[in-house]
């Protein structure tokens, strides 16, 4: 891998994980239920989407691949998951839950790795036990501090886990994979705004003249990260996508202390303390255990050509 292609994936998936990392205020931008987000949501990035797959050529090949009944109900699972997680992350932005839900995005990898044991019976390796058993210590005393277990964090992290668990067994691409879990989505979200439109209580979030355009934007906040980041991870090791994903949780994190002044007590400090240094032993290990592959595989090529 050239190092002017390693260097655009780099740069690809940090405006990604950026334009995640800065997607609350977008958000907060908008007015109305969490409800009514989700729905502009779900339409304007389906009608985006069928925009650049017919620009694509794909329309057609989409719907082939949608005609295969497992990968069809593989789909609707995975944007039953994927519609929770984006109901709950819009809702907790805008309910002063910025903290929380930048904590549920730094416990994903490591529920990742659980569900991976657990379902898909990988091993892992003594690091990533204690990387585990750390992160989950810091979720214990993030909960004793507030008194209550943080659901919103736990709610992303699990739904967000187990969307990529079953996108994994799906055999779909980023943009195709996503393209028909919105379409999916599509008839439901087209159902209930006019059954709102109807019965006159209209569509709240889309009040004004002026928030047709935020309900355009959310098409390009859901899509373009995406489509940035499946172009840098053809570009750059599994590793590095791995440790950069970081950036998005914590741009989360700064957002809510000093952008939006949510409560940070001390308790808090020391329960997110605890989890970063789970998410450092589990970003080292990883970093290691790719040096260690990399230097095999020299040594195989060392190897085969003596």
């Amino acid at each position: 891998m050239e190092r002017g292609e390693i260097k655009q994936g780099v740069g690809l998936a940090l405006t990604a994980y950026t334009l995640w990392g800065l997607s609350p205020i977008f958000w907060r931008l908008g007015e109305g239920s969490a409800g009514a987000a989700l729905l502009v949501r779900i339409v304007s990035t389906c009608l985006f989407l069928w925009l650049i797959q017919i620009v694509r050529d794909r329309a057609a090949g989409i719907r082939i691949i949608a005609r295969d009944r497992r990968v069809v109900l593989l789909a609707a699972a995975s944007a039953t998951l994927l519609a929770f997680n984006w109901l709950v992350f819009i809702w907790a932005v805008n309910n002063g839950r910025v903290l929380e839900a930048s904590l549920g995005y730094f416990l994903n990898p490591l529920v990742s790795v659980v569900l991976g044991v657990t379902v898909l019976r990988e091993r892992l390796r003594a690091n990533q036990w204690l990387a585990i058993a750390i992160a989950a210590a810091g979720v214990v005393v993030l909960s004793v501090d507030v008194g209550r277990m943080p659901w919103v964090a736990i709610s992303l992290a699990m739904s967000f886990g187990l969307y990529g668990l079953i996108r994994k067994m799906t055999p779909l691409g980023s943009l195709d994979g996503l393209s028909i879990e919105v379409s999916l989505m599509f008839p439901p979200a087209i159902l209930v705004l006019v059954t709102l439109v109807m019965v006159g209580d209209g569509i709240d979030v889309v009040s004004k003249p002026l928030d047709w355009l935020w309900a355009g934007g959310a098409a390009l906040v859901t899509a373009a990260p995406l489509l940035l980041f499946a172009s840098a991870a053809r570009r750059i090791e599994l590793w590095m996508v791995g440790v950069l994903q970081y950036v998005a949780p914590t741009l989360n994190f700064l957002l809510g202390v000093f952008a939006y002044g949510e409560s940070w007590s001390g308790g808090q400090a020391v329960g997110f303390v605890v989890i970063w240094s789970g998410l450092a032993v589990f970003a080292v290990e990883g970093v290691a255990q790719a040096g260690r592959v990399r230097s095999r595989r020299a040594a195989a090529v060392v190897r085969a050509q003596s």
